[in-house]
């Protein structure tokens, strides 16, 4: 069993890792297509279940604030790309949702690999986020977040303030 160990997680100066995955438009969408901008790279379980809805929605509705301090939003799902589709125009999230069914991109960030729940362990995503700079490289890197909460716990972090 693969498992996000702390020698394989990203952190602040490291390279992000190159990514090409199918999107929520229909498209595909690379880091390359970031290059340039801060870019938030989020990293969720599973569409449609409450907690990545929530949290999903909580990007949704502070994509003013984020964006006037000059950051984009992308979440990644191990959900095919009909299922990232339906989730983004049902909720209306007005950022991209990106498809990575091998969780290859998934492994390159370390955000694969053993979880535990209700004494179960098993492999799968574990949520996380990414604030990566202009300049491709890691500004920030955060493991095991919880969904409640972290969108007003990132914008302190990253000392942005809240856009009506």
């Amino acid at each position: 069993m693969t498992s996000s160990s702390p020698e394989t997680r990203l952190a602040a100066g490291d390279t992000a890792p190159a990514f090409a995955l199918p999107d929520s438009a229909g498209g595909t969408t690379s880091l390359a297509d970031f290059a340039g901008r801060r870019t938030v790279l989020y990293f969720f379980p599973q569409v449609d279940t409450p907690a990545c809805t929530q949290q999903a929605c909580d990007f949704r509705d502070s994509l003013a604030g984020l964006a006037a301090a000059g950051l984009a939003v992308v979440g990644v799902s191990p959900d095919p790309a009909d299922a990232v589709r339906r989730f983004a125009a049902k909720h209306e999230l007005g950022f991209l949702l990106l498809a990575d069914t091998d969780h290859r991109v998934a492994e390159a960030y370390g955000t694969w690999g053993e979880k535990r729940n209700y004494g179960r362990v098993y492999e799968g995503l574990i949520r996380s986020t990414f604030v990566i700079g202009a300049d491709g490289h890691i500004e920030a890197a955060q493991y095991n977040v919880r969904a409640k909460g972290h969108v007003a716990k990132l914008h302190r972090d990253l000392k942005i303030s809240p856009v009506d």
